[in-house]
């Protein structure tokens, strides 16, 4: 059985930006955005599954719903799990002003993370990332950053001037990245990519429910919707190697993909996530129901 201890609510698709290494599209003309019922409803299955213990709000841009970004964290905070909440952090234009969008948070997020790049911003830290930081260490809200590297060999206005170090972790080409940033990098034969090293499909430790009620193991790779099927049936039903998709990346990883359903690949790939981002998108058609929504594969968006 599944041994879930962590829920990521993507409270919207939508954002402020559309950043060049979004996994899930996200763009100002993305739609699907939950409801405060909805949010309700999923924290109650959340608790029945009894092996949860946080719960994050991320996006797109959760605080464009900060309204209900608020009550969602009271709800969760109340219901006894730890809150975190993701965040690009365009609201901290100013420290004070910083400290009236985060006061509601205070005494209920216990991680407040702000993403900041060179692929948001001018610089690595950005000013509103400083701004954020300041007001929730002035609010006793615990905050970090999420800094992801440009990757070698990208190109184009937001890249790192010479010698300057790039801190954090590496992009992993799905979404937007696979579309926009893969084609600039270093390329392996698609043979190589044989495992999947970034997310335990087997067991995972947490799972991410969009606006839709689709759980995604991986962006864009579900094993259910919440408002058709219990989360608690969804994991104590959790049989990952009978699924076709699932069974072949576990068995041998995007490569097999490839080979058991006998697609037509290009020659290279710049990581195992863009292969397999690329086989699941010609994929849909045949498993739609494992293989959804159109947001996470960029229908209708560029």
């Amino acid at each position: 059985m599944m041994s879930l201890s962590g829920l990521h609510f993507l409270l919207t698709y939508r954002c402020t930006s559309a950043c060049d290494h979004c996994f899930v599209w996200g763009s100002p003309e993305q739609e699907g955005v939950f409801s405060l019922s909805g949010i309700r409803e999923v924290l109650g299955q959340a608790r029945e599954v009894g092996t949860i213990e946080w719960v994050y709000f991320e996006g797109g841009e959760p605080f464009l719903f900060h309204p209900i970004l608020v009550a969602a964290v009271e709800e969760a905070a109340s219901g006894g799990f730890q809150v975190g909440v993701v965040t690009n952090g365009f609201w901290a234009t100013e420290t004070d002003d910083a400290i009236e969008w985060l006061r509601p948070l205070a005494g209920r997020v216990a991680d407040l993370a702000v993403s900041t790049d060179l692929f948001h911003a001018e610089e690595t830290i950005s000013a509103e990332s400083r701004h954020a930081a300041a007001a929730a260490e002035r609010l006793g809200i615990p905050a970090d950053t999420i800094i992801c590297e440009v990757p070698k060999g990208v190109t184009g206005s937001l890249i790192p001037a010479p010698g300057e170090p790039i801190a954090g972790g590496p992009i992993l080409f799905r979404g937007r990245a696979a579309a926009r940033l893969a084609p600039q990098v270093a390329q392996r034969p698609w043979r190589e990519f044989r495992e999947c090293s970034h997310e335990r499909l087997d067991d995972p430790g947490r799972v991410h429910v969009d606006p839709l009620g689709y759980v995604h193991l991986c962006q864009g790779l579900t094993m259910g919707n919440v408002f058709e099927r219990p989360l608690t049936d969804l994991v104590a039903g959790y049989r990952p190697r009978e699924d076709p998709v699932i069974g072949a990346l576990l068995a041998a990883g995007p490569a097999e993909l490839v080979r058991r359903f006998e697609l037509t690949p290009a020659e290279t790939y710049a990581d195992a996530c863009h292969l397999c981002y690329e086989a699941r998108r010609s994929l849909r058609d045949r498993f739609p129901e494992t293989l959804a929504p159109g947001q996470m594969y960029g229908e209708g968006l560029s």
